[in-house]
């Protein structure tokens, strides 16, 4: 592995991370509540996921621990199940309800 690679991201400071993080979590945060399009709602929280991702990759490299990215590498992989399951289950209420609305969705309660 590149030992360059620390430095790089070391060269930004650390409070710009956690910044952009923030902002990043917040839209998704805003996304999921006031939309109500599963999708977009699905892309907010794939979005609210990346932004901890961004925080665990740069505090990995600030203290030279590989721990946090190799955690970055998990969260990745369950997000991948988690979009192919999603976009299964918006699949078929899409063909249910030919809509994504997610205030239709009280009808599949029974």
């Amino acid at each position: 592995m590149d030992q360059n690679i620390p430095q790089v991201i070391q060269t930004v400071p650390l409070q710009y991370y956690v910044f952009f993080a923030a902002a990043l979590f917040s839209i998704g945060v805003v996304g999921v509540l006031t939309r109500r399009n599963a999708i977009i709602i699905f892309m907010c929280v794939e979005l609210m996921l990346n932004a901890v991702n961004v925080l665990l990759t740069a505090f990995s490299a600030y203290r030279a621990d590989p721990n946090g990215q190799v955690f970055v590498f998990f969260i990745m992989a369950v997000a991948a199940a988690e979009v192919a399951v999603g976009l299964a289950i918006i699949v078929m209420i899409y063909r249910n309800l030919q809509n994504t609305d997610v205030t239709l969705l009280n009808r599949l309660k029974f």
